[in-house]
């Protein structure tokens, strides 16, 4: 099914986000509450996001392809006073009493991260008087110089704070929003060509979604001259896909940022890439990045963009050193500030811009009687950056050299995980081994399979 294409004008939104906030005050909704959206991208869902952010109620934004276990969850540790599945519900938010608004958002979107431990936490950051409100948007908005020529492309899902933060930030600048329900690379290229009304001047898109685009350009000589500005982060873009997306645009188009969903640290112009190949950019405006002994990359923020995580002071401690935070990434700095990243957290796979970490996935196939031990791994992969990998060890009874072979075994596991998980943590592939590859300790050494076996 084709993804549809909305177009919202920043007049229109505004009404909209009135009204929506008119909802969320007659549900007795107050700032600080918690609302909690689990759906596909739309005008609609962008503007109740908006709305309750400019009257200080927090969205969640929960990824709309979890399973309904993994979603209860998630809605049962962030306890929100109301939660929005449907797109029923949704419509409703649009017949609420306008009421006036903040002219920008008093707070962050709450949204959940994974930890090396599998369990999800939401990073929260309360609530913003107007001068941080101010100087939070305008750190996003003059960052990008987001106007009322502006339109901008959304096909990256709403559940990625980028979406929220460029869409927002268009629209409350006067600028127009051309949303894709979900990314497809065939209408995309439609709406960048103009197909579908007015050309987009800006998007972002995740490296996966870029070669995906760039795939269904194939040798022709389409260019995308409409853009002034096409970013990507989330996952590392292959140098190759990064010059092959150069070719297509005009020069100083295409930048890239390096953030997680806790903070953003870099940017990075096209000029810099080309000079430096591999970087990620210098400071972004009114922070500082370090690297200490270890390699650990620790950015300073500022004041607006403290956060914590959600009911979690340990881990919480843990992330902060006096007014700097970290994530756990790896990298180094040159001479000139630019940074480079070395390494991503302990065992992060990053597939497609989403965060997957193997610790959850393991639990899940673990649950399998057959399966007596499992390691989750990655392996490069040009489409999605890095492809979701699990290697089994039959359970008692269960050798690999039973006359019925792997084959059973594994197709066990792929339909336990598609019973259990959303699509972007299923492994893509499966291997099975007799024993996993472990240190003295005991301690499973994921980056020693994909030299072990054989992954085609």
């Amino acid at each position: 099914m084709r993804a549809t294409v909305e177009v919202l004008t920043a007049g229109d939104a505004e009404a909209a986000q009135r009204r929506a906030a008119g909802s969320f005050r007659a549900f007795g909704l107050r700032p600080g509450d918690r609302v909690a959206f689990s759906l596909p991208s739309s005008g609609s869902l962008l503007c109740a996001v908006l709305g309750a952010l400019r009257t200080g109620v927090v969205p969640v934004l929960l990824n709309a392809t979890l399973v309904a276990s993994e979603r209860d969850d998630l809605i049962a540790d962030a306890e929100p006073q109301l939660i929005i599945g449907d797109p029923e519900h949704l419509a409703v938010l649009d017949t609420g009493a306008p009421v006036e608004l903040a002219p920008y958002p008093l707070a962050r979107p709450m949204h959940y991260t994974s930890g090396t431990t599998g369990r999800s936490k939401g990073v929260w950051s309360g609530l913003w008087n107007a001068d941080l409100a101010s100087a939070a948007f305008a750190d996003e908005a003059d960052q990008w110089s987001f106007g009322p020529e502006d339109v901008h492309l959304v096909c990256s899902p709403m559940y990625h704070s980028v979406s929220i933060r460029f869409a927002g930030g268009t629209l409350l600048r006067g600028g127009t929003c051309v949303i894709l329900s979900r990314f497809d690379a065939r209408v995309a290229r439609e709406v960048l060509r103009g197909d579908h009304g007015p050309a987009p001047t800006t998007t972002f898109m995740a490296p996966s979604a870029l070669q995906r685009l760039l795939e269904v350009m194939g040798e022709g000589p389409d260019r995308f001259d409409s853009l002034r500005l096409l970013v990507h982060a989330g996952s590392p873009c292959p140098p190759a896909l990064k010059r092959a997306a150069l070719r297509r645009v005009r020069a100083d188009v295409l930048w890239e940022f390096y953030g997680s969903t806790e903070g953003q640290f870099t940017v990075c112009s096209p000029a810099e890439w080309e000079a430096r190949p591999g970087t990620v950019g210098r400071a972004r405006h009114g922070r500082t990045i370090s690297v200490n002994g270890d390699g650990t990359i620790w950015c300073r923020p500022p004041d607006f963009a403290r956060f914590s995580y959600w009911r979690d002071e340990a881990k919480t401690a843990s992330a902060w050193r006096g007014g700097a935070f970290t994530v756990g990434d790896l990298g180094r700095l040159d001479a000139d500030g630019h940074l480079f990243i070395d390494g991503r957290r302990d065992d992060l796979i990053i597939s497609g811009g989403v965060n997957v970490y193997p610790a959850e996935v393991e639990a899940v196939l673990s649950e399998m009687d057959c399966i007596g031990e499992v390691a989750v791994f990655s392996v490069p992969d040009d489409r999605w950056g890095q492809r979701v990998c699990a290697a089994l060890v039959a359970g008692e009874g269960r050798g690999i050299a039973d006359e019925d072979g792997a084959a059973p075994l594994i197709e066990a596991a792929r339909a336990h995980a598609a019973a259990r998980l959303a699509g972007y943590k299923r492994p893509k592939q499966y291997v099975v081994m007799e024993a996993l590859p472990c240190t003295a300790t005991g301690k499973v050494q994921r980056a020693l399979i994909p030299g072990l076996v054989d992954l085609g």
